[in-house]
């Protein structure tokens, strides 16, 4: 057919004379040439339809270009100094946009709460901008706005902060406000019942939240014990229980300079950022009341820029709770739910362990973003489930490592016994090359995005701070992957990793799977009204409401 085509092009073309020749044989020349231009036009469309029906060589093939691994980024140095009041102060000079970012974190966090009164660092770092006694919340937002400027603050494990990022013009405003807002918190009652109702009416939601419950419960079942096994959000029951002397005894106690970080990230020259902090922060001290006879000292803590020497990497943290005896099985029961949360988890490592990086690669092969195992199992091979991941979730001085994914209720048994069946692949089988090597080139390549804002670079380097690591443990983090070996990986997976010893908790409809859970270990049953996250059992007491 090919060659007949082709032979009808070359008819083609001998049609197309030139218009002198036309003329002699009197034809309209511009009729004859819209003619041949037309059939020409025709017996290309051919040709092109029969190209693709030639399959080309091997050799010939075209195939997707390799992809050179990451190349690491260059990270800014940061300069810290200590003020006279003990306040820690590190800067970063970043001048390609006019922007600054003033973010102050305090060493306290959830951990730090009254036994009975979780969610008291939440509440108070949710009070940041809600007045001072110079001015009021509504003083504040207004300064932030016409600044252009925007604000957060949160508490989440080991670190409460506040967050302020300006245009570069407004830099002496940004530090006298974020300095009043640390140093003078006035804690009005009419604020305090604001941020109350607000803070009620979002956990009130959040306890609804299947998702939100399984990953409250399985980090206080494993977490049993230390710090770190509490509701860090708090309770209806003890939001409730807060009062104005609470908030202000907690402020007090833990909102001291020597127990803060600021950092200052953004358009400005180190000297003038150290000079803005003396300036606002230097008159910052201890109230009178937390330096009384025994009152509650948090702990000083203080970094060189080298990474601390390694510990061994067998001997835990002493706040981790030991690992448990057996498997355990916890089912928050919810007969209304039409599929069912499930978490699988281990005790972890503290974030300063020498086997984290290990373990953060291990992870990302395990069920970290982009392609991983729990995944290809669970979503690829079996169609269990939309998504299935893991976390390795690393605090100051302990930490977990939980397998999450959900599936239809009737499904739980099957995705429960998939997600041990690839722990135990984890520890059974080694890791191989292009896994690690496709775990490594990840982790390099993400490292840029968390280092593309100011906000970003701040919460990095607070981040070592806070976990008293070397200030250039960043710029040594890809290095430190590559040489990582895939036996390195799989023997720290062993250490850490072992679904026998695992506990599981799962929100769903008890009765449709409580049966065949028991194979799988000891199972015991909370209905979801019973729980209580501010409770050691878990459960209220009795005639509890």
């Amino acid at each position: 057919m090919a060659s007949e085509v082709a032979a009808q092009v070359r008819e083609l073309v001998i049609l197309s004379v030139s218009e002198e020749s036309l003329h002699l044989s009197g034809r309209d020349p511009r009729k004859c040439r819209d003619s041949s231009l037309t059939y020409l036009l025709v017996a290309l469309c051919y040709l092109a339809l029969l190209i693709p029906a030639v399959p080309a060589p091997a050799s010939q093939r075209e195939y997707p270009p390799s992809v050179a691994p990451p190349e690491p980024i260059t990270l800014p140095t940061p300069v810290v100094r200590t003020l006279p009041n003990g306040l820690q102060v590190l800067v970063v000079e970043r001048h390609s946009l006019p922007v600054i970012t003033l973010r102050l974190v305090v060493r306290a966090g959830p951990e730090t709460d009254p036994p009975n009164l979780p969610g008291t660092a939440q509440f108070v770092a949710s009070m940041f901008n809600e007045g001072t006694q110079s001015r009021s919340a509504m003083d504040i937002a207004q300064a932030i706005d016409s600044s252009g400027g925007t604000f957060d603050s949160d508490a989440d494990w080991n670190s409460s902060f506040a967050e302020l990022t300006v245009l570069a013009d407004h830099t002496t405003l940004a530090f006298d406000l974020l300095a009043d807002m640390a140093m003078h918190a006035a804690f009005a009652p009419a604020d305090v019942e604001r941020i109350r109702k607000q803070t009620l009416s979002a956990l009130d939601v959040l306890h609804q939240d299947p998702s939100y419950l399984a990953d409250a419960v399985i980090t206080q079942v494993v977490l049993a014990g230390t710090p770190y096994g509490r509701a860090p959000d708090g309770t209806l029951a003890a939001v409730q229980r807060l009062r104005t002397q609470d908030l202000a005894a907690f402020y007090e106690r833990e909102y001291l300079p020597e127990n803060s970080v600021l950092a200052v990230v953004g358009d400005i020259s180190a000297e003038s950022a150290f000079q803005q902090a003396a300036r606002s922060f230097g008159a910052w001290s201890a109230p009178l009341s937390s330096n009384q006879p025994g009152a509650a000292k948090p702990p000083l803590t203080r970094i060189s820029n080298q990474a601390p020497p390694l510990s061994d990497p067998h001997q835990q943290s002493e706040l981790a709770s030991p690992a448990p005896s057996g498997r355990r099985i916890l089912i928050i029961d919810k007969p209304d739910a039409v599929q069912t949360e499930i978490r699988v988890a281990d005790v972890g490592v503290p974030r300063s362990s020498p086997d984290y990086l290990a373990l953060t690669l291990a992870n990302q092969i395990l069920g970290g973003p982009a392609s991983n195992r729990l995944f290809s199992d669970l979503r690829g091979e079996h169609g269990l489930t939309y998504s299935a991941s893991s976390d390795l979730n690393c605090y100051l001085t302990a930490g977990t490592w939980v397998a999450k994914t959900s599936t239809r209720t009737g499904e739980t048994a099957k995705a429960v016994e998939r997600v041990l069946d690839e722990m135990k692949r984890m520890r059974s089988r080694p890791i191989t090359v292009p896994e690690l090597q496709q775990a490594v080139d990840y982790l390099i390549g993400h490292q840029a995005l968390d280092f593309e804002t100011s906000a970003g670079i701040a919460g990095q380097f607070l981040d070592l701070m806070t976990h008293q690591l070397g200030l250039d443990t960043w710029s040594k983090y890809p290095a430190a992957l590559r040489q990582l070996s895939p036996d390195d990986v799989w023997q720290a997976t062993r250490r850490y990793l072992d679904p026998d010893r695992a506990t599981i908790v799962l929100v769903g409809n008890a009765a449709a799977f409580q049966k065949d859970m028991k194979k799988l270990g000891g199972v015991g049953v909370i209905p979801i009204s019973d729980l209580d996250l501010g409770s050691p059992t878990l459960e209220k007491a009795e005639g509890g409401h």
